[in-house]
């Protein structure tokens, strides 16, 4: 149906993409702002702090906001049509809520939540990686405020996390050493940051309403106050090795390969963290995937969005080099 509030059929056109301590430039936020721009249908609005040292790409229009004065941010957010929240681990825990009150306020119909990761509708994980409260706290607070939000459930960010270091995908491509969680052979879902805004931009690309009673294309509106799906690979961190020694050109002798329980290994991260080791967070999260019970394999119990958003496969080994050259090079920064 095609409501009083959405009256048009057709996509997206104008954006609005935050920088709260991450940005338009930033990890996520980069890819997700050229992959809008290649579309060549969007307009977008970077919403950045005045201290900010981002530089935006050509074509993006800068609003400079105040996080912490709700009027700058409703004036940014004054006219846009959707909003995408791109946050860093270590923003400030009430940003997005300002963002979204003030989006509120400003009539912005459509947000999208500043959630990349793991499986958002599955409770016990989200539960279990902390995170879980504030995803599902931030998506009452928007539906109770108007707001019709989406979740992209990604997994991790594959070539990210394959180069940052032992607590995420387990390897230290410094050392060349890798830590096996059980026999690493559990299987997860994950994905490239350009795969991440590939979907992006080709969701926002869909209709937003079908045309009438007998459309029945795939529309925005079929992921209204729910989660989109896709992903790049599904590998286990044995098949991750595997692609990184042909990558590098090395062999098992080359390696210093240990393995650990999963179980245990996430039990002890839980018990370090508000002992206040940092890492720990890290470690939890990215261990609790890995878990027997197949959390970390989303598609097997959602399917993909990849086909209706005509994403392409994408290529397990080159895509393992592209990683390790960019990190090699700095252009990868794991923070």
């Amino acid at each position: 149906m095609i409501s009083r509030r959405h009256p048009f059929p057709h996509w997206v056109r104008h954006f609005g993409v935050t920088d709260a301590a991450g940005s338009a430039t930033g990890t996520i936020g980069k890819y997700l702002t050229e992959a809008l721009l290649k579309s060549g249908k969007h307009a977008v609005t970077a919403l950045t702090r005045a201290e900010s040292p981002a530089k935006f790409p050509e074509g993006v229009q800068a609003a400079t906001v105040n996080y912490n004065d709700e009027n700058s941010l409703i004036e940014a957010l004054k006219g846009q049509q959707f909003l995408i929240i791109t946050m860093h681990t270590r923003a400030p825990a009430d940003a997005q809520s300002k963002i979204i009150r003030a989006a509120a306020k400003a009539g912005v119909p459509y947000v999208m939540t500043n959630h990349y990761g793991p499986d958002s509708r599955n409770e016990q994980l989200m539960k279990d990686i902390i995170i879980g409260t504030h995803v599902a706290e931030t998506a009452r607070e928007a539906e109770s405020l108007g707001l019709i939000h989406i979740d992209l459930s990604c997994g991790f960010w594959y070539e990210f996390s394959l180069v940052g270091d032992k607590d995420r995908y387990g390897f230290n491509l410094v050392d060349n050493s890798v830590t096996f969680f059980d026999d690493g052979k559990a299987q997860i879902n994950t994905s490239t940051l350009d795969h991440c805004g590939r979907a992006v931009a080709a969701l926002l690309s869909l209709p937003i309403l079908p045309a009438d009673e007998h459309d029945d294309s795939t529309t925005l509106s079929k992921y209204f106050n729910n989660t989109v799906y896709i992903s790049s690979f599904l590998v286990s961190q044995r098949e991750m090795y595997e692609s990184v020694k042909r990558a590098t050109g090395t062999s098992d002798e080359d390696w210093k390969i240990s393995f650990e329980s999963s179980v245990e290994r996430y039990k002890a991260a839980v018990e370090a963290l508000p002992k206040g080791e940092h890492s720990a967070f890290v470690r939890l999260l990215y261990t609790r995937v890995f878990f027997k019970n197949g959390d970390g394999n989303f598609e097997a119990k959602h399917g993909l969005a990849n086909g209706t958003l005509g994403l392409p496969k994408e290529d397990f080994d080159a895509t393992t080099k592209a990683g390790i050259d960019a990190w090699k090079s700095g252009e990868l920064e794991p923070y």
